[in-house]
């Protein structure tokens, strides 16, 4: 329904919306530890109230998206996080800067999803598999650069900046997707799917084209990906701590916690160029695994070098998961924008539960060494064996054979 013209626009306008709130949401625990005295149980507090945000507007966000238009949506999601910045911007008090916090995030509420589904219109099955590649690419790339530069940002353009840089992108992407919704309505066939999404699937896209228990796999990855969230949210809360601990600057911090984002980036390249992964259960239950091994190993060996190694697997696995989620969700739907609010829905639900687990377990349990890190691993096993389960509830009774890519 969107030219491949219009939607590389779009993929322009994605990368600028992962460098605005990568900035901003993974440097926030930064300024609110230097400015606010911030301990890692209220970044954790801080990191559940922004995924618990996410979880209760993502899911809107999309079916906004759907019935109201993909680019109503973006300008409304862009004008909230501008307002957000610009708040944060001249604003002096906690209160003020966790309600722009929870502003900026109901604003990306309406901006994935419709983006997410935007790139997807009108593909084919081929089509959505290379366009969800770019797409995954794109975001990774760009979020990746900028959590390993934002430190040096902020070091060099002073704390500030964690707002006015933002607020300058999202400035910026706001007038492209004015630009990008003219450009819409000037292409041969334009009509009422700039504003009201079609329904109708692609050719190629049809349920008859899938493995049976496609069903089955849309279930284990929104589940699985939530898990990868609970994970990379909790990192990203400690990771002042962390820095701390091992004597690192915030621009060093940058440079080392960011190894996880490239990890992910080189994840979705690989997985993006061989479709084999595709519907094969394997490779979920692999990635799931090397999360809760990697996870575990980054939070409790106080090294850099175990640090940034532990990160390869980490932000490997988070990616496929990521992945799994995102394709399956464009793959088996005909509604896009509200499937895309589901699987960032489920993202936010990861987002809560993992930093609310470790604020939790820091608050009741003190005293226990790497607390954090034991509740929330045992948060991530409960995600694995809620996994089997699915994957065993699926599988055929006797008697009724199901084609399946195992």
């Amino acid at each position: 329904m969107f030219s491949r013209r219009l939607k590389r626009g779009l993929l322009v306008v994605e990368g600028l919306n992962a460098t605005s709130t990568t900035l901003y949401l993974f440097y926030v625990y930064f300024y609110m530890q230097q400015v606010f005295g911030f301990g890692n149980k209220a970044n954790l507090t801080l990191a559940a109230l922004n995924g618990l945000t996410y979880a209760c507007t993502a899911w809107y966000g999309g079916y906004f998206a759907q019935r109201h238009g993909y680019f109503n949506s973006l300008k409304v999601g862009f004008g909230l996080m501008a307002a957000a910045y610009m708040t944060g911007w001249i604003g002096h008090t906690i209160p003020v800067h966790i309600g722009a916090m929870m502003t900026v995030v109901v604003g990306m509420s309406f901006t994935w999803p419709a983006l997410e589904a935007m790139v997807c219109e009108g593909e084919s099955r081929a089509g959505v598999q290379h366009m969800l590649g770019v797409y995954n690419v794109v975001w990774a790339a760009t979020g990746a650069v900028a959590y390993f530069l934002g430190g040096a940002m902020l070091e060099n353009l002073g704390l500030r900046s964690l707002f006015y840089m933002p607020l300058c992108i999202v400035s910026l992407q706001f007038g492209l997707a004015l630009w990008l919704e003219r450009q819409a309505r000037l292409e041969p066939g334009s009509g009422s799917h700039q504003m009201t999404p079609g329904h109708a699937p692609a050719e190629g896209a049809l349920a008859g084209d899938r493995p049976a228990r496609a069903a089955v796999f849309i279930r284990m990855a929104w589940l699985a990906n939530p898990f990868g969230y609970i994970a990379s949210n909790t990192l990203l809360a400690v990771i002042p701590g962390i820095a701390i601990t091992l004597g690192l600057s915030t621009m060093v911090a940058g440079f080392v916690g960011s190894t996880w984002c490239f990890a992910r980036l080189g994840s979705f390249w690989l997985l993006w160029m061989w479709p084999g992964w595709h519907y094969r259960f394997r490779w979920l239950l692999t990635s799931y695994a090397g999360l809760i091994v990697s996870f575990a190993l980054v939070l409790t060996i106080p090294h850099v070098l175990v640090l940034v190694l532990a990160q390869l697997v980490l932000g490997g696995a988070i990616g496929h998961l990521y992945y799994s989620s995102l394709f399956y969700s464009m793959d088996s739907s005909e509604t896009k924008g509200e499937h895309g609010g589901i699987h960032e829905m489920a993202i936010g639900f990861g987002s809560f539960a993992g930093p609310a687990v470790g604020a939790a377990s820091l608050h009741f349990l003190p005293q226990v060494t790497h607390g954090a890190t034991y509740a929330v691993s045992l948060l991530l096993l409960c995600g694995l064996a809620g996994m089997t389960v699915i994957w065993r509830q699926g599988r055929p009774k006797a008697g009724r054979p199901v084609i399946s890519r195992q």
